[in-house]
């Protein structure tokens, strides 16, 4: 609750500089340097909720309760890999790296993801005994930064996703505060102690499609042809950065649109650069389209802002194979929790609106280096937690397609969507709720 006092009613505030912007403005001023923050874009954007589904009646015939199946199960790595992921449902677990999460944080996601069938992955900074031990399927992360890569480690992994950029910051790099470099971070990033990190924007070896290609070709060979390799990307160009990762060789195109971010970063890259979820994943669709591979060897991952079974059933009709989730399975784990509101006081927040990841303190004990926090943390109950979460979402995108009449989630397709805007017709080339019309396409 603020104490300031109540505003006069006949003064109006300002819809430019308005007391959030004014605050920042004046913290700016006062200490000189940007702000840094999780959490991804706070602002409204055009998202899923901007889209309905138009379930099935008379000209389409639904699927009856619980009793008529509906597929869940996506392949991915068909493309050249000797083992492909077969994955149960098509949500999985986004990279967040040993530094920003516990230990124990990491494990739960592991624990969680399993249980389910599906996949988590390792984040920035390397692979955990933790991660790796309780991880059925683990993606290994290679970040610009090639903090603790290793042969080894890309052997033990059952897919690498090479990552170019992230939805909160596509063209920049990620950051750790030097007092969440624990000892056993720094051994494993081979870093200095409580000394700042920012990783590079991008890989030091390559600069181009070209490069990629052969960067992939050299994975390829140290793990025998045997792991998937992803492409991700942040959501900038989204058509022609997902035509180049396909060229480049990739089994999976990850896109990450500007509503994703539980890395720190900047605040002005999470709320300005960048393009929303909701038209990266119609984009990256059209791409594979064009190429003659949507629904087919090469496939398409989406992440940025996914919530529910409706996002999920959403983002797989505009053309998606797969989800990701980050932020989500982080407050499923317990961050942002309503008991600990007096511990958020403390630290000048409020649980919802708790963002500070970077600085250590998390109260949940999920974003912390600090050993008596993160035991706050039990990661059976949190991978418990992240099942059932998992679950719900899964249940719910089942509810939809069989609502559209539709067997397996990805028969869901474009035409069983309308919009309730004119922006989210545009951007997902569905026509307005109501009418024929699509925005840029004819009257």
């Amino acid at each position: 609750m603020s104490d300031a006092l109540p505003r006069p009613p006949h003064l109006r505030p300002s819809a430019l500089f308005d007391a959030a912007t004014i605050h920042e403005i004046q913290r700016a001023a006062r200490e000189g340097i940007y702000k840094i923050r999780g959490f991804g874009a706070k602002r409204a954007l055009p998202h899923f909720d901007d889209l309905v589904f138009l379930g099935a009646s008379v000209s389409r015939y639904p699927l009856e309760g619980y009793r008529e199946a509906c597929g869940t199960g996506v392949v991915l790595g068909e493309r050249h890999a000797a083992k492909p992921l077969h994955l149960d449902i098509p949500i999985t677990i986004a990279g967040m790296s040993f530094g920003s999460l516990s230990a124990n944080a990491k494990e739960a996601l592991g624990r969680g993801a399993s249980a389910v069938g599906t996949s988590t992955t390792t984040g920035d900074g390397g692979m955990t005994q933790e991660e790796r031990g309780h991880s059925k399927l683990l993606v290994y992360q290679l970040l610009p930064s090639r903090y603790g890569m290793n042969p080894r480690d890309l052997r033990q992994a059952d897919a690498i996703e090479v990552v170019v950029g992230q939805g909160a910051k596509p063209g920049g790099g990620g950051m750790l505060l030097g007092h969440k470099i624990s000892d056993r971070v720094a051994e494993m990033r081979t870093l200095p102690h409580d000394v700042d990190q920012r990783s590079a924007c991008r890989h030091p070896d390559w600069t181009g499609p070209d490069d990629l290609e052969i960067k992939i070709q050299e994975l390829r060979e140290i793990t025998g042809w045997e792991k998937p390799i992803y492409v991700k990307v942040g959501a900038t160009r989204t058509y022609y950065d997902t035509m180049l990762a396909v060229k480049a060789g990739a089994d999976v195109v990850v896109v990450d649109g500007m509503q994703g971010g539980t890395g720190a970063t900047q605040e002005c890259f999470i709320e300005h650069v960048g393009i929303p979820t909701l038209p990266a994943v119609r984009l990256a669709a059209e791409a594979l389209r064009e190429l003659g591979l949507h629904r087919g060897p090469v496939k398409l991952i989406v992440s940025g802002g996914i919530r529910s079974g409706a996002d999920v059933a959403k983002a797989i009709a505009l053309g998606a194979d797969a989800v990701s989730i980050g932020t989500a399975a982080l407050i499923a784990l317990g961050d942002n929790r309503p008991d600990l509101a007096e511990e958020y006081a403390k630290l000048g927040t409020a649980a919802g609106c708790y963002d500070d990841w970077h600085l250590g303190n998390d109260p949940a004990g999920i974003t912390t280096q600090d050993p008596k926090l993160e035991q706050r943390l039990d990661p059976v109950v949190g991978g418990e937690r992240l099942a059932n979460y998992l679950r719900v979402l899964t249940l719910e995108a089942q509810t939809i397609a069989r609502a559209c009449g539709k067997s397996h989630l990805h028969n869901l397709e474009p035409e069983d969507l309308a919009a309730l805007t004119v922006e989210a017709a545009a951007m997902a080339k569905v026509p307005l709720a109501g009418t024929d019309w699509i925005p840029g396409q004819g009257y």
